[in-house]
């Protein structure tokens, strides 16, 4: 550190006016700081974690996801593994669908809005009555699907992904 560092115009004091004070660079030494100070007594703790109250938080870990062949589209097209609610059931629901390469839906429309997130590789997709796998357009890990209600479309994953 320079003696330029250290002149007032250069300098934050962290505490409070009585107490003492900590002199820190004001720049961006400051701002990666300050968060690793707030954080310090978070680490310091000697308490063990509460266990989880399974009534009020639910957790599945991917080893325990249980998937299952998708039973309504051809054979090796398709899994799918509900983590909550149901497809059949009122109510919210989600489900992860694993697609095989190769496969792609017929057009097919849904009662009510999808909401689809792509979490790992290439989904591809189309909107028409109209079936013609090479219009479908890519959705990358990330990417998110919204599926209007009463709306026909298609998707799946092409040969060689």
């Amino acid at each position: 550190m320079t003696k330029r560092d250290l002149s007032p115009e250069h300098l934050t004091l962290l505490g409070s006016r009585n107490s003492s004070a900590l002199a820190v660079p004001s720049t961006r030494r400051r701002l990666l700081l300050c968060p690793l100070l707030a954080a310090l007594p978070l680490g310091l703790s000697t308490e063990e974690a509460a266990a989880l109250n399974p009534s009020e938080t639910q957790i599945t870990l991917p080893d325990q996801i249980k998937w299952m062949a998708w039973t309504t589209g051809p054979p090796h097209s398709a899994e799918m593994a509900m983590l909550h609610g149901g497809l059949d059931n009122p109510g919210e629901y989600v489900v992860l669908m694993k697609w095989y390469p190769g496969y792609m839906s017929a057009p097919h429309s849904y009662a009510t809005d999808r909401l689809c997130l792509v979490l790992s590789g290439t989904w591809w997709v189309n909107s028409g009555a109209d079936f013609d796998p090479n219009a479908t357009v890519p959705v990358t890990a990330g990417g998110f699907v919204r599926r209007v209600a009463h709306t026909p479309h298609y998707d799946g994953v092409r040969k060689g992904a």
